[in-house]
């Protein structure tokens, strides 16, 4: 059961952002919502990467011959940076539509568009 425990917390964040991108009308909201998704992506790719009693696979020799996976840690590394940069541009269309319309209610904004 202990062992399950990183995976029921992935599933709690991608829930909790898909929650947060589906029912809620304010765009930071939701913005909060698709990083939460993001980070649940994140922790899902750390933890297919996980082996017990490893060592990190930079030594050459490791004691017990058990080394954990590189490839997910450097894969979210990345992921971690491009989703920053997305984050950063999400929030500065949010400032420029709230600019545009002073509202930040999604319902409003496609009201006012029309």
């Amino acid at each position: 059961m202990i062992y399950n425990l990183p995976y029921f917390a992935v599933m709690g964040l991608i829930l909790v952002g898909l929650f947060a991108l589906i029912f809620k009308r304010n765009l930071i909201k939701m913005v909060i919502g698709i990083t939460l998704i993001e980070s649940g992506v994140n922790l899902f790719l750390i933890t297919l990467g996980y082996r017990e009693n490893s060592t990190a696979p930079i030594y050459t020799s490791s004691p017990g011959g058990i080394m954990s996976l590189p490839v997910p840690q450097a894969l979210t590394l990345t992921s971690i940076v491009i989703g920053v940069a997305v984050l950063a541009l999400m929030l500065s269309f949010v400032i420029l539509i709230y600019r545009h319309y002073k509202s930040l209610d999604v319902n409003e904004v496609r009201r006012l568009r029309e």
